[in-house]
């Protein structure tokens, strides 16, 4: 394991050497007064990191890219991506840096750096980040974690002393990020477009090594890589669903080929329960509201082949052929995983999906009506499980079709305990984000570090912490979120 020795750390660039033409060396921009703003310890000492020099001035220079490592070639990453639908052929990352990857216990993982400065993909952006946004990575994310979705990490967040310019002056900020890769559908759109073959040859093998070695052993490596990332992508969008995690921008570049959820911008935890439900200021149709994104999913897979296609097969017809064949997969593979969950959460995992099926339907039913608070919800229905069923009854309007369907659920005798232990009690609700959003740009930290101790022990109830446990009042009004570009 390659590790650290006080402040020698060693970051491998096998991104940037073996996809050359994807990679731009360059430097982050210079932070005038970094000052460290929140680190997580456990993921550096995982990352084999020093987490005390870390703590340092040379430490907090490493976070925001201004000590490089000796031998370590930061990178701007090139994509393309649909956004919204409509296809860029050059996106890329704009303020956004790959410093290497470090070699630990965990395999190969990224560090990353966004809000590290203008790049050449920048386009029209200034490369700055804002200390509000890159918070809110780190909190959703670390939230995510704890929750066991797969998820890119938040290492630290490093404010640069630098004001940058939004609707108003705002403090900016620095978050370094750590991944599986960065790799994207985006990347594939990126190599293919190229018309290099070799270039998107590479690229797969480089996935297939990271993230479904067993690819490589199949008859048709390209085609298992598909078929590889339509199952983790399965499982991913069934978590998200399954704890009302509304993603707001589902772009292909925003997809990565290890299964993990990436860019945390204009998202939101889901309170009262409406599928329609969007939180993103920017997505005025409706594209990636919360009932849409499996089926954004799906869509953005089909890129992913079609990318791929060429690799697959020889014959253009024989290739698109085993493409729809596997991504015919994704619904049955996504199905699956989320009647599972929503079985788990009922705390009936093993009961008959026949049996089961009326019983999700008829209950998501009456959660959808009265709205309820998704996450309270089926927190309360441990408790009815429990014999106490009064806190779920009263989040419902209709109390007979209720009882009628308590009735039947309790027959079949549900583990509370089993409940408890994936019905989170506590997860980044709105107000509260924006209540430590607010605080940690005006200077004043507490209250995220509180809102981080509760999300990242999500099922565990603690005497204290029963503000984090509501849903928000009634006076917070219609959310909106930002990308905080």
């Amino acid at each position: 394991m390659s590790g650290i020795a006080h402040s020698t750390i060693t970051l491998q660039g096998r991104f940037a050497r073996e996809l050359q033409e994807m990679a731009i060396p360059w430097q982050a921009e210079d932070a005038p007064e970094p000052q460290l703003l929140v680190l997580n310890d456990a993921l550096a000492v995982e990352l084999g990191l020093d987490p005390e020099y870390l703590r340092s001035p040379g430490g907090v220079r490493f976070l925001t890219g201004n000590h490089v490592p000796e031998g370590a070639t930061p990178v701007a990453q090139a994509y393309s991506g649909h956004q919204f639908g409509w296809y860029s052929p050059r996106l890329g990352d704009g303020r956004a840096l790959l410093l290497g990857e470090v070699d630990s216990d965990g395999g190969l993982r990224d560090l990353h750096l966004k809000g590290s400065g203008r790049t050449p993909f920048a386009r029209n952006g200034d490369g700055q980040a804002v200390v509000g946004p890159m918070l809110r990575e780190y909190l959703l994310s670390e939230s995510m974690h704890a929750l066991g979705i797969p998820t890119t990490r938040s290492l630290a967040v490093v404010a640069t002393g630098r004001q940058v310019q939004r609707e108003s002056l705002l403090p900016g900020a620095v978050l370094a990020r750590v991944a599986g890769s960065h790799l994207r559908v985006g990347s594939f759109q990126y190599a293919r477009n190229t018309n290099n073959l070799d270039l998107l040859r590479r690229l797969a093998d480089h996935a297939i090594a990271r993230h479904h070695p067993s690819a490589a052993e199949e008859p048709n490596p390209y085609l298992a890589l598909l078929e590889g990332v339509i199952a983790v992508q399965a499982r991913l969008l069934a978590q998200w669903m399954l704890v009302g995690f509304v993603h707001g921008v589902m772009n292909t570049d925003n997809m990565t080929i290890s299964g993990e959820t990436i860019d945390y911008g204009p998202c939101a935890f889901m309170e009262g329960f409406d599928p329609g439900a969007v939180y993103s200021s920017i997505d005025e149709s409706g594209r990636y509201a919360y009932r849409n994104q499996p089926v954004v999913a799906e869509w953005n897979l089909a890129r992913f082949a079609e990318s791929l296609a060429v690799l697959i097969h020889d014959d253009q017809d024989k290739a698109v052929e085993l493409a729809v064949q596997a991504l015919n997969g994704f619904r049955t593979q996504y199905s699956a995983a989320w009647f599972s969950g929503m079985k788990a959460k009922m705390g009936l995992p093993d009961l008959d999906d026949e049996q089961a099926s009326p019983l999700v339907d008829d209950l998501l039913k009456l959660v959808q009506e009265a709205p309820a608070d998704y996450t309270s919800f089926f927190r309360n229905l441990g408790k009815a499980a429990r014999g106490d069923a009064g806190p779920a009854r009263g989040m419902v309007l209709d109390l007979p079709a209720f009882d009628e369907w308590l009735a039947r659920w309790q027959a079949l005798q549900p583990d509370a305990d089993a409940m408890d232990r994936v019905n989170p009690l506590y997860i980044p609700r709105n107000h509260l984000v924006e209540e430590a959003l607010a605080a940690a740009t005006t200077g004043d930290m507490e209250p995220a570090r509180q809102l981080l101790t509760a999300v990242t022990a999500p099922f565990d109830e603690r005497p204290g912490r029963e503000r984090y446990a509501e849903p928000a009042p009634d006076d917070f009004g219609p959310y909106r979120t930002f990308c905080g570009t």
